[in-house]
């Protein structure tokens, strides 16, 4: 449980924990009650397995990657997303050769490489997007005023998507967007294979700890009218099934100059 946030009720929904988290922080959060049903609960397997939305889930879990710091969802989310699309081609990928020390590497065999060609967050971020440092919060120029920017901006995270040859559209979800086409745009990515779906949101809107948050979506279940997170950070924010009009609310949230949102993300043509 975090600081700020009170769990107001739970009970049993179909045979799994529900519980509605409301925020109680600071005047003029971002907060509204949101139901989560962990992924680990009865509940959660009823809707995974009626499921008709779900052809992203395996791949993702294939090469699901754990964040290791609070600034790196963004990176890890797109290194996963990544992996999904081209591990079967090892050997064009990039290899992350800050993970093995140059010290360790001289016990090996001369002309040995141990590493294989992978997408990690190490690796992602390049010449043509935001840099690791500035990621960490070194300042840089937005709408000619020198800020501190942590982490990536929805179109910063579909920028390194872009510099990795693939192909994306991005949503910034505002007044303009409609409920019922993120719905439809949602559930037709995750009815089939090959493109993937990453979410920007603020994690105060579903009674969760810290800001803006990004991740892969998992699936959807159309009798709950749910969808499921699956969470780059599970030590703390388990997988969590979502409520859809609580979904879009959470995106629907303002991030430095602009709304948050998703990305849609395929193989180039």
């Amino acid at each position: 449980m975090k600081l700020g946030t009170a769990l107001i009720a739970f009970k049993l929904l179909s045979g799994g924990i529900v519980f509605a988290l409301e925020d109680h922080g600071k005047a003029g959060a971002e907060s509204s009650p949101a139901i989560l049903v962990e992924w680990d609960s009865k509940g959660s397997g009823k809707r995974f397995v009626c499921s008709y939305h779900r052809k992203n889930f395996f791949p993702l879990s294939d090469s699901f990657i754990s964040r290791h710091n609070s600034i790196f969802c963004g990176p890890v989310s797109s290194a996963i997303v990544l992996n999904a699309l081209r591990l079967g081609n090892m050997d064009r990928l990039p290899q992350d050769k800050m993970s093995i020390a140059k010290d360790e590497m001289v016990w090996l065999p001369v002309d040995y490489n141990p590493l294989y060609g992978k997408y990690t967050p190490n690796n992602v971020l390049n010449e043509r997007t935001k840099s690791k440092i500035e990621v960490f919060g070194k300042l840089i120029q937005i709408k000619e005023v020198s800020k501190r920017d942590f982490g990536l901006q929805l179109h910063q995270l579909a920028q390194v998507l872009h510099s990795h040859g693939l192909n994306v559209t991005m949503r910034v979800d505002d007044e303009t967007v409609e409920a019922l086409t993120v719905r439809q745009e949602f559930t037709a990515n995750l009815a089939v294979g090959g493109d993937y779906v990453l979410v920007n949101y603020a994690r105060k809107s579903l009674g969760q700890e810290g800001g803006g948050h990004i991740w892969p979506l998992g699936a959807y279940d159309e009798t709950s009218d749910s969808f499921l997170i699956m969470d780059v950070n599970p030590n703390s924010a388990p997988w969590v099934w979502v409520n859809a009009d609580d979904w879009i609310t959470a995106m629907r949230t303002f991030d430095t100059i602009e709304n948050r949102g998703y990305l849609l993300i395929s193989v180039e043509l």
